[in-house]
């Protein structure tokens, strides 16, 4: 942190003091390769899953069965590469190099999360023209892309289960939304229609997860849900606030830490007029869904000031196979380590409490649940376009004890996540699917619904980690 606030500054310190401040950068940095060293002595599981070893080819095989394919990523400067391991394969292909992948990859974001743009004073009609251009615009530029990343590969992909690692600007594509290749027999249809597509920070990840899996104990509780957080004093549930809309006051302050405040600036996540992160009302109506598809026995839920940090440390979720978090992520991609969940600001009495939970409070719980859930999440792709906030906050559920996560490649439509996790749900609890094959089927039953056809609605959902 020390050495970000010091280079910030060098543009304006003077010519004397700016070799005094590169040698203390130096000196931090060595400090904190240092700090990392003796982290991977002192804990082997957490620089598994953050630094993992390499595996060779055979060991990645061995993870792998006949109907899933692997396809890693890796961008380059000149040129670019993909290599698609099966169970007893390995292809390698050359791609576009790395500026005209990331070009059209950034192109294929913006067109997908056009209804997220909101331009001050814009005529609703035009916002609708602007919209519907953009949609018939993505559908181009998504064929592209698809031509780009997975023509090559076509026949090597057909009817199969899709592992992807994926790196750089590609951390924030959504596959399930691509078309097939033009190459492939159903070109033109949603990738996610005929495959089962799992996130991977890299395949050894999945090697350490499956070895963790071996010795987790099992949880005895199905569910815990956590929604519809309090953010701001200003909101009709906090106390002090009757008569808050009608009466013209400046809003009480939240409870921002500088952890949260840079979180919030990072995230490109925007605060509401009214000085609070925007409630999500719908959440509220997701959880009540999913708790009436749960066995009520054994699943619980925290609602308005329950959903709260503390009671996330007290509600001992070591008992529980399915966490979910319908709330508001803040996802850094250039300082993933202030990347975390908001949960209630406020409390009953109307006094700020720190509700965010940080990426090192998520390292630190200790879970025994098949799968973590974050609904409603916003992040941002960032300068660099780098994917490590989202990667970050699905490895540190990973180090706590869950060996999937189901997160969101963009800001989503409060009412949209409501429907979305509904059927999901469903699907898993009353229908016994995998996670995996539970999102896919929530992806096709929403793509067929007129009101929720568009990709920006459907695709920003995806699975990381264990698919089995």
């Amino acid at each position: 942190e020390k050495a970000a606030q010091q280079s910030r500054i060098l543009t304006t310190a003077p010519d004397a003091d700016v070799a005094n401040i590169i040698q203390e950068i130096s000196q931090l940095t060595n400090e904190y390769d240092g700090i990392l060293t003796e982290i991977r002595v002192k804990s082997p599981g957490y620089a598994a899953l953050t630094q993992p070893s390499a595996l060779n080819t055979q060991q990645i095989q061995q993870l792998l069965d006949s109907g899933t394919v692997l396809l890693e990523y890796s961008l380059g400067e000149r040129k670019s590469y993909l290599w698609v391991v099966g169970s007893n394969s390995v292809d390698s292909f050359d791609l576009p190099k790395k500026s005209d992948i990331e070009v059209l990859a950034r192109k294929v974001y913006a067109l997908a999360t056009a209804r997220n743009l909101q331009i001050k004073d814009e005529p609703v009609g035009t916002r609708r023209t602007r919209i519907k251009a953009a949609d018939a615009e993505y559908a181009v530029a998504a064929a592209s892309l698809s031509d780009a990343l997975l023509g090559p590969a076509a026949q090597l992909i057909r009817n199969k289960r899709l592992l992807v690692v994926p790196d750089g600007a590609l951390s924030y594509i959504s596959f399930a939304a691509l078309p097939e290749p033009r190459s492939a027999e159903n070109s033109g249809a949603p990738l996610g229609l005929a495959h089962e597509i799992v996130s991977l920070p890299s395949a050894s990840v999945l090697g350490r997860l499956r070895a963790d899996s071996v010795a987790r104990k099992p949880a005895s509780k199905l569910l815990a849900i956590f929604a519809d957080p309090v953010f701001s004093q200003t909101d009709v549930r906090s106390k002090g606030t009757a008569g808050a809309r009608t009466k013209k006051t400046e809003p009480a302050g939240f409870a921002l830490t500088r952890d949260f405040e840079r979180a919030l600036a990072g995230s490109g996540l925007a605060t509401e007029s009214s000085g609070g992160l925007p409630r999500l009302p719908f959440s509220r109506r997701e959880a009540n869904s999913i708790f009436d598809a749960s066995a009520k026995n054994v699943s619980l839920k925290h609602l308005d000031f329950a959903a709260s940090k503390q009671t996330v440390f007290d509600a001992g979720l070591d008992q529980y196979r399915i966490l979910h978090f319908a709330t508001h992520g803040l996802l850094d991609s250039q300082n993933p380590g202030l990347s975390g969940i908001v949960l209630s600001l406020v409390d009953k009495q109307g006094a700020d409490v720190d509700g965010f939970l940080r990426l090192q409070d998520i390292y630190n719980l200790k879970l025994n649940a098949d799968l973590v859930v974050l609904s409603a999440c916003s992040t941002a792709l960032g300068k660099e376009v780098r994917g490590e906030g989202l990667i970050g906050l699905t490895r540190g559920f990973m180090y706590a004890g869950s060996p999937r996560v189901v997160a969101t490649l963009w800001k989503v439509d409060d009412a949209a996540t409501a429907a979305f996790m509904t059927i999901f749900y469903r699907k898993m609890l009353t229908d016994n699917l995998r996670p995996a094959a539970a999102l896919r089927a929530a992806q096709t039953e929403m793509m067929k619904q007129t009101r929720w056809r568009s990709p920006y609605y459907w695709a920003p959902f995806v699975l990381q980690g264990e698919w089995k």
